[in-house]
């Protein structure tokens, strides 16, 4: 296609055709598709923002029109070139396993709607690619193909969080199948927090920030005291997370994580996965200050504070959230051995 380019766009997740007037952009020109496939293929790029159009391409039987997407002016900002190498080491899993929500919603969700969450299904889709790695099986049911069948998957609420809606069924312990059942659930992605710690000076830095959850339940006190969290970003690992968030949460530069435990938050309806680490780093007097970023409405507090008085901040219940308190309490045990390698 004479005149334009390929570019990468949301930091190389996809490409983009971009109007070059010296550069010719490469593409692969299918023929003899049907109706249905075009209309599929419609709702997958209408879901990045792009137009299809035709335009004449040059092709190895001479000019030929072809249907073309082409991206919405102002929606995407290029970026470096467009190479199918760097995608398929960085993003072909995760955007490939996205590509199965998104083309579940043709023909019910437009794909205006779809680019609105795009990026939180990237999310999702990298949360279930981690959820594929091998765990132990020791006392449990050894799940095999065919236990759980999904008869019907509905998403009656979708935004920056969904509910999803199943209706199933699933092996019984007698060896049978149960008569269909409807289970909801509420798809909050993987997350990860950290908490520094400093074993030279035995204490430790918490956040502090307003919480819609605790609203939502009528807590009298919305301000929560945690560790630095966030979710897992598509295309990053859990501690490239960590390690990115304490920087914008508590302006702390980590190096060693210290794995404390992996685990669901509510298994019962909720997705959520958490990965939660300790960070061994110093933190010096007066490290304490106000953090986040502004434009997502981020109003951080940071506290250091001894380890002893957190723990009695985790007795008296004033840290009330499950990651601080699995983490506290692994510090615990842990932070003789932290400190005796330091001599302390």
């Amino acid at each position: 296609m004479a005149g334009h380019a390929v570019r990468q766009a949301m930091d190389g997740a996809f490409p983009v055709l971009v109007v070059a007037p010296d550069a010719g952009a490469e593409g692969i020109l299918v023929r003899g598709i049907g109706l249905e496939d075009i209309a599929r293929l419609n709702h997958y790029e209408g879901g990045f923002g792009c137009d299809i159009v035709d335009r004449v391409v040059d092709s190895a039987d001479g000019p030929v029109t072809a249907r073309v997407c082409v991206p919405r002016p102002g929606l995407w900002t290029a970026g470096p070139p467009w190479v199918l190498a760097d995608w398929e080491a960085h993003w072909a899993d995760v955007v490939t396993e996205t590509a199965r929500d998104v083309m579940a919603l043709h023909g019910t969700v437009p794909a205006e709607a779809v680019l609105a969450r795009y990026p939180q299904m990237l999310v999702r889709g990298a949360s279930r690619l981690r959820a594929r790695a091998a765990t132990p099986v020791t006392l449990r049911h050894d799940e095999a193909p065919g236990d759980v069948q999904v008869l019907e998957r509905r998403t009656p609420y979708a935004r920056f969080f969904a509910v999803e809606e199943y209706e199933l069924t699933h092996r019984r312990f007698d060896g049978g199948q149960c008569a269909p059942i409807l289970r909801a659930a509420f798809i909050a992605c993987d997350a990860v927090t950290v908490l520094p710690y400093d074993p030279r000076r035995d204490r430790v830095l918490l956040v502090e920030q307003f919480r819609a959850g605790a609203l939502a339940r009528g807590d009298v006190q919305c301000w929560q005291l945690e560790a630095v969290v966030s979710r897992v970003d598509a295309g990053e690992p859990p501690e490239d997370t960590a390690r990115r968030e304490a920087v914008e949460e508590a302006g702390l530069e980590l190096g060693e994580l210290l794995p404390v435990s992996q685990y669901y938050t509510s298994i019962g309806a909720v997705s959520e996965y958490i990965y939660s680490y300790v960070a061994p780093c110093d933190l010096p007097d007066g490290l304490a200050g106000t953090h986040g970023i502004e434009e997502e409405g981020e109003d951080i507090r940071t506290h250091v504070i001894a380890f002893d008085r957190l723990m009695e901040l985790v007795a008296s219940g004033e840290i009330s959230n499950a990651p601080l308190i699995i983490t506290a309490l692994w510090l615990q045990r842990e932070r003789p051995r932290l400190r005796e390698a330091l001599q302390v």
